[in-house]
């Protein structure tokens, strides 16, 4: 376990509130997310005004990530995230201590240690297998889980998940190739259980649009089956869209067998891959992905602090941490979480843009379409600001 507290007073370049007072102020019909005020001092023995609240007088909070294994970057990326949040917003009510699921005995022993040493709210885990075996022991202890998962078969029931999901980012892309007149689609994916939902919501999506699926094609990921897969739905006629649901990486593989095949759409796993114009026969696909505009900004005061850059999924981790900030002042020292706060039809605004939790524990998001360039991407329709439902 490591104690964000000391991490959390580390020096700051003097612009360091910028991006958490504008996101503080939330969504514009939602004036209660405005900037945390600090509880009156108690009538006798006040503190010091700029004084930290004693350690007795914060809430707990546990921040569960792999520090170690192979994912260990990934994971310390988002808690390195999770303390600049705090620290930007100088909330003195909360403590933040991180614990290693890729450690001795994984993610069910990091969960127990954090119960015990008295954490009321779980922050993480990441991967949706860590999140089944956390979840039991965090609902028995009424504590919430603030997952950094895309799973959705692990929200619920006191899990909420923080991740990109497929499903919006295939609702989206859909929405918007139908927007631009496309009829009939083809997809690929892999034969895993991310494939498998991405194809699921493909075939929603495309119905719901009134379009039509020519053709579906999975494969194995190897080189080999991606260019198989790709060579089939290239002997598809008369296709305007195909969805390849996985990586840039793969998708710049299967690129070159589908130039014939109408223009290319992806999933907001592309986000993760800068250079996907690298690959000429990427050049005009298009994909859905939450903004990146404040995450650049978050990009740059992350390197100046910790001399690195951050891994993409460390926004997950801020923005976390600043939803907690922002219902801080609902929650009293030793009381538990106010969970029902979380679901607010209004929404939350941090540094991925608008999210919301359903009552489905899944956050809905407002997300982007961005076509890919030779030198990167650039944004052919913009995500909503607000949620108008």
């Amino acid at each position: 376990m490591i104690d964000a507290g000391a991490q959390a007073r580390a020096p700051f370049q003097s612009g360091a509130l910028g991006i958490a007072a504008l996101l503080l102020a939330g969504c514009q019909a939602t004036p209660r997310v405005e900037p945390p005020t600090a509880p009156p001092p108690a009538e006798t023995a006040a503190p010091r005004p700029d004084a930290p609240a004693p350690e007795q007088e914060k809430n707990r909070v546990a921040v569960l990530v792999p520090l170690s294994g192979d994912n260990a970057a990934i994971g310390r990326s988002i808690a390195q995230a999770a303390t600049m949040a705090l620290t930007d917003t100088k909330e003195e009510t909360i403590r933040l201590s991180i614990y290693d699921t890729a450690g001795a005995g994984g993610a069910e022993a990091a969960a127990r240690t954090a119960l015990a040493e008295g954490n009321r709210l779980f922050l993480g885990p990441l991967r949706g297998e860590n999140v089944r075996l956390v979840a039991p022991l965090a609902d028995a202890a009424d504590v919430p889980v603030l997952a950094f998962s895309n799973d959705e078969g692990v929200a619920g029931d006191g899990v909420y998940i923080m991740g990109f999901t497929p499903t919006q980012s295939i609702d989206r892309i859909v929405d918007y190739a139908a927007s631009q007149g496309a009829e009939v689609y083809a997809g690929m994916s892999s034969t895993g259980v991310y494939g498998q939902r991405a194809i699921q919501a493909f075939l929603t999506a495309v119905d719901r649009s009134g379009g039509r699926v020519a053709r579906l094609e999975t494969y194995e990921r190897s080189r080999a089956d991606v260019e198989r897969a790709a060579r089939a739905i290239a002997g598809t006629e008369g296709v305007d869209m195909v969805l390849i649901a996985d990586s840039g990486r793969i998708a710049q593989i299967a690129a070159p067998s589908l130039q014939l095949s109408g223009t290319l759409m992806g999933t907001e796993l592309w986000a993760a891959d800068q250079g996907l114009g690298r690959v000429a026969p990427m050049r005009g696909a298009v994909f859905a992905a939450v903004p990146d505009a404040r995450f650049d900004q978050l990009v740059t005061r992350y390197r100046a602090t910790y001399e690195s850059a951050p891994y993409r999924l460390a926004s997950l981790g801020y923005d976390a941490t600043l939803l907690v900030v922002r219902l801080a002042r609902d929650w009293q020292v030793g009381d538990d979480f106010p969970e029902a706060r979380l679901v607010d039809r209004d929404g939350f605004a941090g540094v991925d843009g608008i999210f919301r939790f359903g009552s489905d524990g899944i956050a809905e998001r407002a997300l982007e379409v961005r076509r890919v360039t030779a030198s990167g991407t650039e944004v052919v329709s913009p995500a909503s600001t607000r949620f108008d439902d």
